[in-house]
């Protein structure tokens, strides 16, 4: 997907950046400069692109949640790449996408069986940088995916799209289907998501230009990427505000949650959902004519990048520096971003027309 294009309205700005979320998605989730750190939290030392990819590593991979079907998918990227590259891949996670602390026993428990790498994606911006920074102290290299921490906490980011490509892309799409006129809603996941909120800010960015002066953002709601909560929120946006034209959803979580309400509600077709989800999940739901269209990159790609990035900075082939490439497979050749940022490419439009395409 990474050489997919952005449908229609989202054209004029699929150059505006390359998934940092997108969310980071998207072009980094900070824009603090790491002054010393060459962008990153633990490049020290030179790197040697030409030094031989390490085998028998093992990589710990870290998701917000565990038995998410969005993680599920892009973990499994991480374990092909990693795996293909002569090295062990092995998932651990908290079962709730809002247990901070969790995540951060298990940042400690993979840094006392010596991985050589963590793959985490961050609940909270800053909550895992203590434990991520003894990580690095210990000689453990960190990449955060999907979600960022700060940047000097950890090497690289492996970002789903750029940041602002994907917030102001999801409101051009939501924006098309209500004929730029309407209330609109925002449902997200927790209200401490770096990527979430990063996203956010572009939307409403976004939404500054002239030609939204007849939209009008009225809330944004958090389910905290819990289908039942999710569920909830999406019924009572609608009991307060019952001329709502529109809801977008930057999570693949909520985005399935207010497409199950929508769909068994007057609202149906009435209501427009856009945001970011995926094919499987939303699939009856273009279908039966709940959803129109939608977004997201291919979190398999997302998983197998950072899967690459790991062993890549294990092997001492890059440290995290602003400029330094290398090779991802399949995915193709790399170049690190300010602040230590990796961007996977441009996110993909779903509808009707293309959803059975797409099996993930």
């Amino acid at each position: 997907m990474r050489t997919s294009s952005i449908r229609r309205t989202c054209a004029a700005l699929a150059a505006v950046t390359s998934l940092a979320l997108a969310a980071t998605a998207c072009g980094g989730t900070t824009k603090s400069d790491v002054k010393k750190e060459s962008g990153s939290g633990a490049s020290a030392g030179e790197a040697d692109p030409n030094a031989p990819t390490k085998k028998g590593l093992t990589v710990g991979f870290l998701p917000k949640q565990v038995n998410n079907p969005y993680f599920t998918t892009a973990d499994k990227g991480g374990q092909k790449a990693v795996e293909a590259l002569g090295s062990t891949f092995k998932e651990v996670g908290p079962t709730s996408a809002t247990d901070t602390s969790g995540q951060v026993s298990y940042v400690n428990t993979l840094t006392q069986q010596q991985v050589d790498a963590i793959a985490v994606s961050a609940q909270d911006p800053g909550a895992l940088c203590t434990a991520l920074k003894q990580a690095m102290k210990n000689g453990v290299k960190v990449v955060t995916y999907d979600s960022d921490t700060k940047p000097d906490c950890r090497n690289v980011f492996v970002s789903q799209a750029g940041a602002e490509d994907l917030g102001r892309t999801q409101v051009q799409l939501l924006a098309e289907q209500i004929g730029y006129k309407g209330e609109i809603a925002i449902l997200s996941a927790a209200q401490t998501a770096t990527n979430q909120n990063l996203w956010i800010d572009y939307m409403k960015d976004e939404l500054k230009d002239p030609k939204y002066k007849d939209v009008k953002l009225v809330k944004v709601a958090y389910g905290n990427d819990d289908a039942q909560q999710s569920f909830q929120q999406t019924q009572g946006l609608l009991q307060e505000y019952p001329k709502l034209a529109g809801i977008v959803s930057p999570t693949t979580v909520g985005i399935k949650a207010a497409a199950q309400y929508l769909s068994g509600s007057k609202y149906r077709g009435k209501v427009k959902l856009s945001g970011l989800g995926t094919p499987n999940d939303l699939r009856s739901y273009v279908k039966n004519g709940t959803v129109e269209a939608f977004e997201l990159w291919d979190p398999a790609k997302l998983g197998e990048l950072a899967g690459h990035a790991s062993v890549a900075l294990a092997s001492g082939q890059i440290t995290g520096k602003e400029g330094q490439t290398f090779e991802a497979g399949e995915l193709g050749t790399y170049t690190i971003g300010k602040d230590g940022v990796v961007d996977l490419g441009k996110p993909t439009v779903f509808d009707k027309d293309n959803i059975d395409d797409f099996d993930f």
